[in-house]
């Protein structure tokens, strides 16, 4: 994401990457990010917790107002449990993500309503 964010930037879209891979993420130097020490593919906060997740991107998208210099990595303060454990079980255990699928996923019926009801149909990113 970091290459498609320098993009976008120098087009002048501001961007901010979401990212929990650290390494990675200076590697590719996107012009902003916000770090979330949590596990893979749960960058934007637990499933099942809109409140959270909400409260993670509230408090990413905060951090253009701070951001000035390129290449800035902010660590957001969350934590995905009370102790470590779950990194040890992530490298033991592998990706126990979800499958990804060409369709759509919503946490609620509700969220799929609220989606599928505010895209317009010209929408090229939608199609």
């Amino acid at each position: 994401m970091g290459l498609v964010a320098r993009s976008a930037e120098a087009a002048g879209i501001p961007t901010l990457c979401l990212a929990s891979a650290l390494d990675i993420t200076r590697a590719v130097n996107p012009p902003r990010a916000a770090f979330l020490d949590f596990p893979l593919g749960h960058t934007a906060g637990k499933p099942g917790d809109p409140e959270l997740q909400r409260t993670i991107l509230a408090d990413a998208l905060s951090s253009f107002a701070s951001m000035a210099a390129p290449g800035t990595v902010r660590a957001l303060p969350y934590r995905w449990s009370e102790d470590e454990d779950w990194k040890a079980k992530a490298f033991a255990e592998g990706d126990d993500r979800t499958a990804r699928v060409d369709t759509p996923q919503y946490q609620t019926e509700e969220d799929r309503r609220k989606a599928e009801g505010n895209s317009p149909p010209s929408c090229p990113v939608c199609r």
